[in-house]
């Protein structure tokens, strides 16, 4: 299919996880082998399943997630069956996610942050353990996808959707073979005003640590020092910084180059002819993003059912052709849930020399004030 889930494998591993299924996880529950329904069926359509206990639902549900990253007919399905009402509110980085939160919000539910974002939040004692006697769907997630560096157990989170950060360009402006961040962080004159980049610390600090030869989660004063100068040189070129827009930038040709996630990348190829999705040869982010309950949720029962409804194959399945992103739903794959085309896709499944120049955005501890003070100083001159 193009894609190898023993590099995802290799990669989560590499930073200390292992690909096998979730062992009892401290403070919540193990998944119960052989009590979920067979690989090919689908217990929850047209009902809630048995094992759910309908007298815990509650009648509200509210989802923090980020912009346009589900099929908005899955939260219907799921308002319509289990009877809940589903607030929805996003977000558009990760550190504005904890922001948020660590800013007194406490109304929450269902969050989505990436890897590096939940080791963090487990950290600090932000999340809720997951109720494996609830979250029966789990067995449908690809051991692969399972056991990463930052929640080794899965106590406190079940991957949702994974995916890379490169770059998608107009081929009739700038050709057909752009493979070097230097088009985005040194542009030609053709690209000069008409760049965007994701509103992202860690995302745009890393692509530049990347192109400038460093590792993505480099915290010295000297390579951030050039990584400083870099940026602020590009910023005259810079048409926007944005997580929500820079798909539309391109499709409406306001912009030609845009720092983008794949799924927006290929869904903006969708509706322009002429853009191409690239991982740069100096490589780009790899993550994966979760389901999470934080700790302050008031209603994490109703939390934990919905969690188990996103993993059923056929809701994965819609979701991921819905937004074009990795899947990490395996039963939704051998069942052919996803689309064919997706699976074939590289920019979605990297092939294994692609996979060898991503890396995985990481916790870097107090350093993560520099990354702060240098994301201010860049988005302030």
């Amino acid at each position: 299919m193009g894609f190898s889930l023993p590099a995802i494998a290799a990669l989560l591993a590499a930073c200390g996880g292992e690909a096998e299924t979730p062992t009892t996880a401290p403070g919540g529950t193990t998944p119960a082998t052989g009590e979920t329904p067979a690989a090919g069926e689908t217990p929850a359509a047209g009902g809630i399943p048995d094992y759910i206990d309908r007298s815990k639902l509650e009648g509200e549900l509210n989802f923090y997630n980020w912009s346009e990253y589900h099929d908005p007919e899955v939260i219907a399905e799921f308002e319509q069956t289990y009877g809940v009402k589903v607030t929805q509110d996003t977000y558009a980085s990760n550190e504005d996610l904890l922001a948020k939160l660590q800013g007194g919000a406490t109304g929450y539910d269902v969050i989505v942050p990436s890897d590096y974002m939940v080791s963090i939040m487990i950290n600090l004692g932000m999340l809720e353990p997951l109720d494996y006697n609830v979250i029966k769907t789990i067995e449908h997630i690809d051991p692969n996808n399972l056991k990463a560096y930052y929640d080794p157990e899965n106590t406190y989170s079940i991957p949702y959707m994974w995916g890379t950060s490169g770059y998608s360009y107009d081929t009739a402006i700038l050709g057909e073979d752009l493979e070097s961040w230097k088009e985005v962080f040194e542009p030609g004159a053709e690209a000069q005003g008409k760049i965007v980049m994701l509103d992202d610390q860690r995302e745009v600090i890393g692509a530049a640590l990347m192109y400038l030869g460093y590792s993505i989660n480099e915290t010295s004063d000297e390579a951030l020092a050039k990584v400083k100068e870099l940026l602020l040189a590009q910023k005259p070129h810079v048409l926007a910084y944005s997580s929500q827009n820079n798909d539309d930038l391109l499709v409406a040709g306001e912009a030609v180059i845009s720092h983008i996630w794949t799924g927006d990348a290929l869904l903006a190829e969708q509706e322009r002819e002429g853009l191409r999705y690239v991982i740069p040869k100096e490589g780009c982010t790899v993550w994966q993003d979760n389901l999470c309950v934080p700790a302050s949720a008031p209603h994490k029962y109703t939390a934990m059912a919905f969690i188990d409804f996103m993993n059923r194959p056929d809701i994965a399945a819609r979701n991921a052709n819905f937004i074009w992103y990795g899947c990490p739903n395996k039963t939704a794959r051998e069942q052919g849930l996803i689309d064919e085309a997706m699976l074939n896709h590289p920019g979605v499944y990297p092939p294994d020399e692609v996979w060898q120049r991503l890396q995985w955005i990481e916790d870097v501890g107090e350093d993560t004030l520099k990354f702060d003070r240098l994301w201010t100083e860049i988005k302030t001159a």
